[in-house]
C-alpha cells in the first residue's frame, strides 16, 4: 500500500499492467455488474441536464427506466449509481453496428454536445475509489470481462495508473499524480536493486 494525502493506493495500480481491449470485450463493463456506475452527488444533476442531448441515443428500455426512476438509483449498499436496464445495461449505454457497447454520454461529448465526458467512475475504470471516515482506498478492481486487457498491457507494459493518468489527474489532481509517478519510480529503482 502506498499513502498520498488522505487516499491509500494499492500497489496493484503501479504493479499490474491494463490496456482496454475493446475489440475483445465489446464494452462488456458498462453491461455486466450488480449495479450501475456509482456517481459523485454533483453528477446525478449532470446527468439530468444532459439528458436531452443523449436521449436520442439510448434504448427504449433505457428510455423506459429512467421514466419510472429516473437516471440513478441507491443500490443495495446504499450508493447512488446509474439506473440500469434488466439488471444489467447502464441506461446510458448504446451499441454501434458491431455490436459494441458505448457510452452515450461519451458519445455526445466527443461529438461536441455537451461538455461533460462521463462520470468519474467510469474513467477510472478499472480503478474504484472507496471513501471511509479517515481515508479514500484507491483499489484496481480485476474481473474476468478486463482480462484481455491485463493481456495487452502486459504485452504492452503499461501499468494500471499510466492507462489511466487522465481520469487519475480529473479525480485528484495533478499535483497527486506526479507524486504517484514519484513513488512507481521509487518502488521500480528498489525493485531493480
Amino acid at each position: 500500500m502506498l499513502q498520498i494525502d488522505d487516499t491509500i493506493i494499492s500497489l496493484d495500480l503501479i504493479e499490474r499492467r491494463f490496456v482496454c481491449d475493446l475489440s475483445h470485450c465489446k464494452g462488456r463493463c458498462c453491461v455486466e455488474g450488480e449495479s450501475g456506475a456509482p456517481l459523485e452527488d454533483e453528477e446525478l444533476e449532470i446527468l439530468e441536464e444532459i439528458l436531452p442531448e443523449v436521449w436520442d441515443d439510448l434504448s427504449s428500455e433505457a428510455k423506459n427506466i429512467i421514466g419510472h426512476q429516473g437516471v440513478a438509483y441507491y443500490d443495495n449498499d446504499g450508493d447512488l449509481v446509474t439506473s440500469i436496464v434488466n439488471g444489467k445495461d447502464c441506461v446510458f449505454t448504446c451499441y454501434d453496428d458491431q455490436g459494441m457497447c458505448k457510452c452515450a454520454i461519451e458519445k455526445a461529448y466527443r461529438e461536441g454536445r455537451i461538455s461533460f465526458y462521463k462520470p468519474v467512475s467510469c474513467h477510472l475504470y478499472p480503478v474504484r475509489v472507496d471513501t471511509y471516515r479517515d481515508f479514500r482506498a484507491v483499489n484496481y478492481h480485476r474481473w474476468e470481462v478486463c482480462r484481455a486487457a491485463e493481456v495487452l498491457g502486459r504485452r504492452c507494459g503499461v501499468p494500471v495508473y499510466q492507462f489511466l493518468k487522465e481520469p487519475l489527474i480529473r479525480k485528484f489532481g495533478s499535483e497527486w499524480y506526479k507524486q504517484l509517478e514519484a513513488a512507481a519510480d521509487l518502488l521500480s529503482k528498489q525493485q531493480q536493486r
